[in-house]
């Protein structure tokens, strides 16, 4: 049986990882323990659905380690990804309603996550007590939203070609530990097939694969399993 100074001791390891992430840097001890983060902390291995086909759903997950694919089922049961979330990202009934996931899927994406959830009404609860984090919240929602909007316009609007380029310069910004060679080369780790790029951009895997051979044939930018290699920012950046 766990004594209550080593579930102390385990409250403050758990809230020292949480307050690295500058949504909760200001959370005390005992918001913490409002929010029962502590009993909702979750280890998944690779391919483990967080949920599967989500309707009614009153959790918000928040993402320590790893990455989540968030995706559904087309009319023809094919699982399409609809984002990729790393550490630091939201997920689950974000907007705080409980009938917005409209069967969406997340699961543990090419590796193990570690992350810890809560309700909304918890959540709710803090929001109402800590209007500062209720505007960090806001903004941080805000700005998933607008990445959302962003892929829409350019699937819209905007060539495959294009489309391709802006999602390779979202992932050069995004890069948590990029490889830096020199000033016009960097290598990011890589997690996404060319098929997920084709989900997420709105095209076929054939096309993203032809694209990715010209962009190799350039000299510019160099697609492989583990990493892509941006060979010339100067040439990328002008694309």
């Amino acid at each position: 049986m766990i004594s209550a100074n080593e579930r102390n001791m385990d409250i403050s390891t758990s809230l020292l990882i949480l307050k690295q992430y500058p949504l909760f840097e200001k959370l005390s001890q005992v918001e913490y323990k409002e929010l029962s983060v502590s009993d909702n902390f979750k280890e998944a291995k690779p391919g483990e659905f967080i949920y599967f086909e989500a309707f009614h759903h009153n959790q918000i997950y928040f993402l320590k380690t790893g990455n989540i694919r968030l995706g559904y089922l087309d009319d023809a049961g094919e699982r399409i990804t609809k984002d990729i979330l790393g550490p630091g990202d939201f997920f689950g009934q974000i907007t705080l309603e409980r009938t917005n996931l409209n069967g969406e899927f997340a699961q543990a994406f090419k590796g193990p996550v570690s992350l810890c959830s809560f309700t909304i009404d918890h959540f709710n609860r803090l929001l109402d007590n800590r209007p500062d984090i209720a505007i960090k919240y806001s903004k941080l929602i805000g700005l998933r939203m607008k990445r959302f909007e962003n892929r829409l316009i350019n699937i819209l609007h905007k060539d495959v070609k294009s489309r391709l380029i802006a999602f390779l310069h979202q992932l050069l910004q995004d890069a948590i530990k990029p490889r830096i060679i020199n000033e016009f080369q960097v290598y990011i780790p890589n997690y996404l097939t060319h098929e997920e790029i084709a989900h997420l951009i709105g095209t076929s895997r054939q096309t993203v694969t032809t694209l990715f051979n010209e962009l190799e044939e350039a000299g510019i930018c160099i697609y492989s399993r583990k990493e892509i290699k941006f060979n010339d920012l100067k040439k990328f950046g002008e694309r």
